[in-house]
């Protein structure tokens, strides 16, 4: 009796230590590559620095970058597969096409990265990383990146067109619902929202807003952006507005000050604040520098923990754009 309990005991604490084991194991850290690639931050931070000297938009493209990948089955890199001739990736699916950029700078890195630590660092981490190095670069919040993502081998062309990546037409209740689906709450929704403080829009995804949204809209402002994108479809689509209209190269409160005063240039960025349950939260973040910065670092952080690859699951690619 006394010899089947200590058996039964010894096989718990196995079975605990092992659980704790593997649990560890999975998690992500900021001193992942301290020591098996110990000038990555650096190596990366000079990249990423050059991409945003040459291009200051750049830095807005870099960030969407990984939140339009950890929206899509986790954040693993699955966003940078290109399209095969027997498979379809994500860069083609609605919410990307035309519209999200900074590839080859990603490659640049990739490569002085292999370099320096070849087989080591994943392409889900470098994304990590350059978006808060993009934050900072434009004089934005710093924080301490986990990392420890393991790369996917497949994308999903069918998922990132599913409606996971909310659409700028969405209604409030839609971006709730989005965001809650990933693990993120409203605040975290109306905090990470406030990256639209930099980049640009395409005429495509405000022309209804500024011709048929007039309860909702100053019409100065909508005035001003119907100078360069047309009622109707055609030459005009393309045509590129500042998401700011203040500061738009500085990640600052100044895209909360806007919308106070009905000048979001997307629906989903008014809905923020239309007399909905986020009003609050855009009122606090035009009034504190503060609250917005924190609340943006912590979202930035639980996005940066959706569903990642961890120890033997998915890879390293050598080449971000394809599987090993």
């Amino acid at each position: 009796m006394e010899y089947n309990k200590q058996r039964t005991m010894l096989t718990v604490m196995l079975i605990i230590i092992m659980w704790s084991c593997c649990y560890s194991h999975a998690q992500l850290s900021s001193d992942f590559y301290k020591e098996s690639c110990p000038s990555l931050f650096y190596v990366v931070r000079r990249e990423v620095q050059r991409a945003v000297t040459r291009e200051r938009r750049m830095a807005a493209s870099l960030l969407r970058l990984f939140f339009h990948d950890c929206f899509v089955n986790g954040c693993d890199g699955s966003i940078l597969l290109d399209d095969t001739s027997s498979s379809m990736g994500e860069k083609t699916a609605g919410p990307n096409n035309n519209s999200v950029r900074g590839f080859d700078v990603v490659d640049k890195i990739k490569s002085r990265v292999e370099r320096l630590c070849p087989g080591v660092v994943s392409c889900a981490d470098i994304l990590a990383i350059i978006a808060r190095d993009s934050v900072l670069l434009l004089d934005g919040p710093g924080w301490s990146v986990k990392l420890g993502r393991r790369d996917s081998t497949t994308a999903s062309f069918t998922t990132a067109n599913s409606g996971v990546i909310p659409p700028p037409t969405s209604t409030l209740d839609n971006l709730i619902n989005r965001f809650r689906a990933q693990g993120l709450s409203s605040r975290d929704m109306v905090a990470l929202s406030g990256a639209h403080t930099i980049g640009q829009a395409r005429c495509v995804t405000f022309r209804d807003r500024i011709y048929n949204e007039s309860n909702n809209i100053e019409l100065a402002f909508a005035l001003s952006r119907q100078r360069s994108c047309s009622a109707a479809s055609g030459s005009s689509d393309n045509n590129e507005a500042t998401l700011d209209i203040h500061s738009p190269g500085r990640f600052d409160l100044n895209y909360y000050r806007q919308l106070l005063n009905h000048r979001g240039l997307l629906t989903s960025d008014q809905v923020l604040y239309s007399g909905g349950s986020t009003d609050s939260l855009v009122v606090s973040y035009s009034r504190s520098l503060n609250a917005f910065y924190r609340d943006f670092v912590r979202g930035m952080v639980k996005m940066g923990d959706i569903k990642p690859l961890t120890g033997s699951n998915g890879e390293i690619r050598n080449n971000c754009r394809r599987p090993n």
